[in-house]
């Protein structure tokens, strides 16, 4: 069933759990997400990036995505994650994607600001809720052949932030990495704490791949609201498909589908979804 960002995540707040944003890119990753939402009757964010338009179209993965939403008994919200430009987002909103998030974290504060504010003016017209992301989230050398440092988020960057843009929820930055790590970060959990203490509004997390189940059970326990997935999701399938009996594309469609259902499932047990 379509749900509203807000909701989900302002219950995940006030009950100290997050809640996964799993990335698709195809139909299969979609149907493995809603089944194993429905099959342990939790809540589901089905997100897609900008970035993964040259896999799947922004009209299809909203034709996806607003399928799940009807057909699936649980809570579904419809995600644009890492939403690049104003008209992408504008785009997202108009096909059916009932939050949206905004990354203008490379720019100055200032046109971090701006930007963020053009969109939640835009968005809340129609219900749509609005993340975006202070601080940046870097990348690893495990993806991205060069490897990214992280920014961490600014508490009073952050307070003031909210206050100027009225966003509905804040990516922030405590030394995660989007793709996978050759080992386990070491995650500011200081500075989540004093984020969580100066800000009312829920946090999420980026680049929960690979980061470790004890550190993201402690974030989602204490502050986080929403975890971003998707590497981990991409490389089960691939993994499952690797160690099965494939005879055929049915085969590799089936595996790929379960290996990504059992990711899932285990990312609600770490997250103490409810």
């Amino acid at each position: 069933m379509k749900a509203r960002m807000r909701d989900v995540l302002g219950k995940a707040k006030k009950e100290h759990y997050a809640v996964p944003a799993a990335n698709m890119i195809d139909w299969n990753c979609a149907k493995a997400y809603s089944e194993t939402s429905e099959k342990l009757e939790l809540p589901l964010i089905l997100a897609f990036a900008q970035v993964h338009s040259q896999y799947l179209s922004l009209e299809d993965a909203a034709a996806i995505g607003r399928y799940f939403q009807e057909v699936t008994n649980t809570p579904v919200v419809l995600h644009l994650d890492h939403g690049q430009d104003f008209e992408f987002i504008k785009r997202a909103i108009e096909l059916g994607f009932n939050s949206v998030m905004i990354d203008a974290s490379l720019d100055t504060f200032e046109e971090n600001v701006r930007k963020s504010k053009e969109v939640v003016e835009y968005a809340h017209q129609f219900g749509v809720d609005v993340e975006a992301e202070i601080g940046f989230v870097g990348a690893n050398a495990a993806s991205n052949n060069e490897e990214v440092k992280s920014i961490y988020t600014s508490v009073e960057d952050a307070k003031k932030f909210v206050e100027e843009t009225n966003v509905d929820s804040l990516a922030v930055s405590i030394g995660t990495s989007h793709g996978l790590y050759k080992g386990t970060p070491k995650l500011n959990f200081e500075r989540l704490e004093e984020l969580n203490e100066a800000l009312t509004i829920p946090l999420v997390l980026h680049g929960g791949s690979g980061s470790g189940d004890d550190n993201l059970n402690r974030c989602a326990t204490h502050g986080i609201s929403k975890i971003n997935i998707y590497s981990d999701f991409i490389y089960s399938g691939a993994k499952a498909v690797a160690d099965g009996y494939v005879e055929n594309y049915i085969d590799i469609v089936n595996l790929s589908r379960k290996g990504m259902e059992n990711t899932l499932e285990h990312y609600y047990k770490v997250f103490e979804t409810k």
